[in-house]
């Protein structure tokens, strides 16, 4: 049956906000918003978590118990499904009879829904996670809220994203405790995009989970939630993006285009190889690293990093994988960077950061690897499906599965450099390769016709950048197919080698690494990026 529209006076322009309602499991930003709603005198309705929080701070709180009349039940499962939270949301103000409805069953209007939603791309993306702990993390009253307020946006406000917690309270400001219609349009929006993004994830947490050995289980591309993109690959094309899962999310900065998704898609999966490693830093430009390194600090990370190639870097992506810390996030801000990602941002860093708008803020919900399975190619005639290239293994388990082709065989600081190196190529445009020394990158080939290109033009970024190759690891995201590739890099010094191996000049290789008293290991499995 078609529902049509009851014939009511024309909604307000601006909506006065005199009752919010707050439930958010994510509470970036939480307490400073609801000082300055409660400073408008703003009724304050919470739950569990959420109200706590607020009365730490001070915060005058009433309880969604106490609107309801009835307590959470079933372990926090039920708390907001109530005639008098919905009702209050639901009523459009415009209505006699909705009036009349409120206030025969005592019913006080809600005129704005902060929520955001349990963090089931975090949840699902875990190790070893359960149905039970699945079932557990998918959200049944925010969902049920944000809807709701979304679909009377007419006169209610929703809020699901903390980074847009200040310019509502600056329009609370300008309009004297009420929100304009444009705004709240433009939230129920993003509030009805939040909820399909959120069920796309549960969706493919199931598809994932009962996928078939025999065959692919692909997503059905209709159901998924769409964003528009300014342009695509350049401003003649037209561009969307198909979302499958929350990944990441935007704290700073402008709308995401078609490029920054591929280079934020690209530096994901580098640091990714690097979740349990010690603070590590990559920097990207045009989805190739140019610059990755591992120290004691993210800011020395930084530093060994960017000393790999001085001239890439601007424009680019920087990517940590570990919470940002301010005097990392000093030194890059002294470079124009496009992108900062990082998993959290320690206190102070985001307020520093932001400080420039131009630069778009990244916080990682997920790990590359743990909620994309399958990766999609458009080419001519078709659509090309495989699966994802998995993260690689640790340190150990990579060491006990390759093979040591040379007579020499690696020490351990070569061991160490070696799996750093490994983990680099896996991310280059091939054919790649990788000089590495103490944990960082000394100079990278990216994406040349030839092997031996990509090692002279690593040898030469190299030379650039005033870095002594002299001890230093090589990575080949192939095997050499001649011994040329080898010996360009033997020339500069170096003293190990890591490559899948498999050539039918494996023996004339191998050779030639014996005869310049290098140790060359064999990975058994290339990683190709074309």
């Amino acid at each position: 049956m078609l529902h049509t529209a009851a014939d009511l006076p024309a909604p307000p322009d601006l909506a006065p906000i005199r009752r919010a309602l707050l439930s958010v499991s994510d509470k970036t930003g939480l307490v400073p918003f609801a000082k300055r709603l409660s400073a408008h005198g703003i009724e304050l309705v919470s739950t569990g978590g959420t109200a706590r929080t607020l009365r730490d701070a001070g915060l005058d709180v009433i309880d969604a118990s106490e609107v309801t009349g009835f307590p959470e039940i079933l372990d926090g499962r039920v708390k907001t499904l109530h005639p008098a939270v919905h009702g209050g949301i639901l009523a459009r103000r415009t209505s006699d009879a909705d009036a009349a409805t409120l206030a025969e069953h005592g019913i006080t209007p809600i005129d704005l829904v902060v929520v955001n939603l349990y963090p089931f791309g975090q949840a699902v993306a875990a190790a070893g996670v359960t149905d039970a702990t699945a079932a557990e993390n998918i959200d049944i009253g925010g969902p049920t809220m944000v809807r709701a307020a979304a679909k009377n946006w007419a006169f209610v406000a929703v809020a699901v994203e903390p980074a847009r917690y200040a310019e509502i309270a600056d329009a609370l400001d300008e309009n004297g405790g009420a929100l304009g219609m444009s705004m709240r349009r433009e939230l129920a929006h993003t509030a009805f995009q939040h909820t399909a993004e959120y069920d796309a994830a549960i969706s493919a947490y199931f598809a994932r989970t009962t996928q078939s050995a025999e065959r692919f289980d692909l997503p059905d591309l209709d159901a998924l939630p769409r964003e528009e993109l300014r342009y695509g690959e350049n401003p003649h094309q037209r561009a969307i993006l198909l979302r499958t899962s929350d990944a990441f999310k935007t704290l700073h900065g402008k709308a995401l285009s078609y490029n920054n998704l591929l280079d934020l898609s690209a530096a994901v999966g580098v640091i990714g190889a690097f979740r349990h490693a010690d603070p590590t830093v990559a920097i990207l430009k045009h989805t190739n690293p140019c610059g990755v390194a591992t120290r004691g600090s993210l800011s020395d990370a930084y530093d060994a990093a960017f000393a790999t190639d001085r001239q890439s870097p601007f424009g680019g992506i920087v990517v940590v994988n570990q919470p940002l810390t301010m005097e990392a996030a000093q030194k890059i801000d002294a470079v124009f960077t496009e992108l900062v990602i990082a998993p959290s941002y320690e206190d102070g860093v985001l307020d520093f950061l932001m400080e420039k708008q131009n630069r778009r803020l990244i916080e990682m919900l997920t790990w590359a690897g743990e909620t994309d399975a399958l990766d999609l190619r458009s080419v001519a005639g078709g659509i090309l499906v495989q699966d994802a290239d998995p993260v690689l293994a640790p340190a150990s388990k990579l060491r006990a599965d390759w093979t040591i082709a040379s007579k020499r065989q690696p020490t351990e600081s070569e061991w160490a450099d070696l799996d750093f190196a490994w983990r680099v190529a896996k991310h280059v445009k091939s054919n790649t390769i990788v000089y590495a020394k103490d944990q960082a990158t000394m100079g990278i080939g990216a994406g040349q016709m030839s092997r031996i290109d990509s090692a002279e033009i690593s040898a030469s970024k190299a030379a650039k950048s005033g870095l002594d190759l002299t001890g230093a690891v090589v990575a080949s995201d192939a095997f050499f197919p001649f011994a040329d590739g080898l010996l360009a890099a033997a020339g500069e010094g170096i003293r190990a080698v890591v490559q899948p191996g498999g050539s039918i000049r494996d023996e004339e290789v191998i050779a030639a690494a014996d005869a310049h008293d290098l140790a060359m290991v064999f990975t058994g499995k290339r990683h190709f990026r074309h």
